[in-house]
C-alpha cells in the first residue's frame, strides 16, 4: 500500500524535552498541507481530510482548486490510475495531499501484481501522498467511509513524516493494511507511543 523510497529518516534532537517540544511547535506552526483534489471529489471528503489533519497533527491545510485527471497517470489497463505515476508527477517541495475518487493501483511485487489496487500511497519520508476513496466505499455507510478516509489520510501523512508500518499495536493507524480494509476498520485514530516518539509528538 505504501511507496517506500528506502531513504533514512534522520531527525537530530538532544535529550532535552524542552528543546524537543520547541522544535515540534516550530515544525507544526510552519507546516502547511495543500489538499489537491484530482478530478471530481465530493466536498465532504475534502473537508473531512482538512479537519482530520488539522485536528490530529495540528498542521494548517489549504484546499486547492481541483485539476482534471489526465491520461499520463493511467495504469497499463487504462481502467484506473497508477499511484506511483501520480506521486512522481506531483512531487514538490510543498506538502501536497492528493485526493481522488477514481481507483488507484501500483506495482506490488509482494502480491506478484503489476497493477494491485490500493487505497493510498505516500513517499516515506517525503512531501506528497495520494488517497483514493474508491475502495473505501465498498459495503460501507457514508459514516464508515468518512472514518476510513480519516485514518487513511493520517496514515499516509505519517509516511510523509517518516513513519514506516507499525507492528507495536493493532490499534495504531500506522499498521500495514495487508490487503484488507478490515485492518483500517479495526484501528483507532491513534498513533502508538513508539510512532509518536519517532516523529516527536
Amino acid at each position: 500500500m505504501k511507496y517506500l523510497l528506502f531513504l533514512l529518516f534522520i531527525a537530530g534532537c538532544k535529550n532535552n524535552s524542552g528543546s524537543r517540544q520547541q522544535m515540534q511547535e516550530a515544525k507544526t506552526a510552519t507546516r502547511i498541507i495543500y489538499i489537491q483534489p484530482l478530478g471530481v471529489v465530493r466536498s465532504q471528503y475534502i473537508n473531512t481530510v482538512k479537519a482530520s489533519v488539522e485536528q490530529f497533527y495540528g498542521f494548517k491545510c489549504e484546499i486547492r482548486k481541483a485539476i482534471p485527471l489526465t491520461k499520463d497517470i493511467l495504469a497499463n489497463s487504462k481502467k484506473r490510475y497508477e499511484a506511483s505515476k501520480i506521486l512522481r508527477k506531483f512531487n514538490s517541495k510543498e506538502n501536497i495531499f492528493l485526493l481522488m475518487e477514481k481507483d488507484i493501483a501500483w506495482k506490488d511485487t509482494a502480491h506478484k501484481s503489476d497493477e494491485y489496487g490500493i487505497i493510498g500511497l505516500g513517499n516515506r519520508p517525503g512531501t506528497v501522498c495520494v488517497v483514493s476513496t474508491h475502495r473505501l466505499k465498498r459495503n460501507a455507510s457514508e459514516q464508515k467511509v468518512m472514518e476510513r478516509l480519516e485514518k487513511t489520510a493520517l496514515h499516509e501523512i505519517g509516511h510523509n513524516l517518516g513513519l514506516s508500518h507499525c507492528d507495536k499495536t493493532p490499534k495504531c493507524m500506522m499498521n500495514d493494511e495487508k490487503g484488507t480494509i478490515q485492518t483500517t476498520d479495526n484501528e483507532l485514530v491513534y498513533l502508538c507511543p513508539a510512532c509518536r516518539k519517532n516523529i516527536g509528538i
